[in-house]
């Protein structure tokens, strides 16, 4: 899921089109102000001139034309915005447009990569991954709770299918709905097939709308990745290491099928590394498992079954394999 050159090639045109853009909409507002309110033309033409006086004397350490020069460019430009405001316009209205205000449309603030560029590189991996055409079919508006039987109680919490994924349906909206203003964590477990990774797709979709950060990886995947920084690190040209942060940083990390990975001393401290590190950070997990929270134990390392069970929210999902239904029904005559 690394950007490769020709990705990171993709973006930077992106941002240098939406720089022309704005620089061409700028343009357009100028000229048409300026055949409306001549002075305000005649305005930037002294502010110009000011400031290249004023650099001059800046250079020569002339402090008190310095001060001068900068108290005729303040007033200048309150002239200026008295003149836009009085014409009908906003006083921002010859400022160069931008999408994002902390890195003017460039994609970097100082040497770091702006947050605009972190999420435009996520949502392009979602593309190109095909993820984006799941979340369209599977999100909170395509959810069914017809699968669910709602007569057979379970004998051990008393409610039917239905009544427990309604509970479940209504915590993870909660949780959407609520993100940001708490770090949560969520640990959806229980058998196959029963709705566990389309409720993942409903919260992903639903966090990107927000434009909040959001990677989805199965087990599998998370610890291929683990497995390229650690030692295939040098052949990567940092693809590797970005990823990393991707992982650790972004707003939501979802680990679906956990347990279906080869479980070893590797993984383990991988997983421990993972989530203490986005516990730290303050940053949420989901993860989901077909194992039962005794498997769970017995399979992973104490801290990590001690992570999960004390920082989690621990969701149980029971009921008939939703996809063994949906092919039988789709064999009916």
């Amino acid at each position: 899921m690394a950007l490769r050159n020709s990705q990171y090639d993709i973006l930077i045109r992106a941002y240098n089109q939406k720089q022309l853009r704005n620089k061409h909409e700028l343009n357009m507002r100028t000229q048409k102000v300026y055949a409306q309110i001549p002075r305000i033309e005649e305005i930037n033409h002294e502010i110009a001139s000011a400031s290249v006086a004023q650099a001059k004397e800046l250079l020569s350490g002339n402090e008190h034309a310095l001060i001068a020069l900068k108290n005729q460019i303040a007033e200048l430009a309150e002239e200026r915005t008295i003149l836009l405001l009085r014409y009908g316009y906003p006083e921002d209205y010859l400022t160069l447009p931008c999408d994002c205000p902390d890195c003017h449309d460039t994609g970097y603030i100082g040497n770091e990569k702006c947050h605009c560029f972190r999420q435009a590189t996520i949502d392009m991996l979602y593309t190109q991954s095909n993820l984006k055409e799941i979340l369209r079919e599977e999100n909170f508006d395509t959810f069914s709770f017809d699968y669910y039987n709602n007569t057979d109680e379970n004998p051990i919490t008393g409610k039917t299918a239905y009544a427990n994924m309604r509970e479940i349906h209504t915590y993870c909206k909660q949780f959407v709905n609520r993100f940001g203003d708490s770090c949560e964590n969520l640990l959806f477990y229980g058998g196959t097939g029963i709705g566990k990774t389309f409720l993942s797709h409903c919260i992903a979709r639903e966090l990107l709308e927000f434009s909040y950060s959001v990677i989805y990886l199965t087990a599998i995947q998370l610890f291929d990745l683990f497995s390229q920084y650690t030692f295939e690190n040098e052949e990567n040209d940092g693809n590797a290491d970005e990823m990393l942060q991707f992982i650790l940083d972004c707003d939501l990390l979802i680990i679906d099928d956990l347990g279906t990975e080869l479980s070893n001393s590797f993984t383990n401290s991988k997983l421990f590394y993972c989530l203490n590190e986005r516990f730290m950070r303050k940053k949420s997990v989901l993860v989901s498992t077909n194992l039962s929270l005794e498997k769970i134990s017995q399979i992973y390392s104490e801290r990590i079954f001690s992570r999960l069970s004390s920082n989690f929210t621990l969701l149980k999902f029971y009921g008939e394999d939703i996809r063994l239904k949906k092919k039988l029904q789709s064999k009916r005559p």
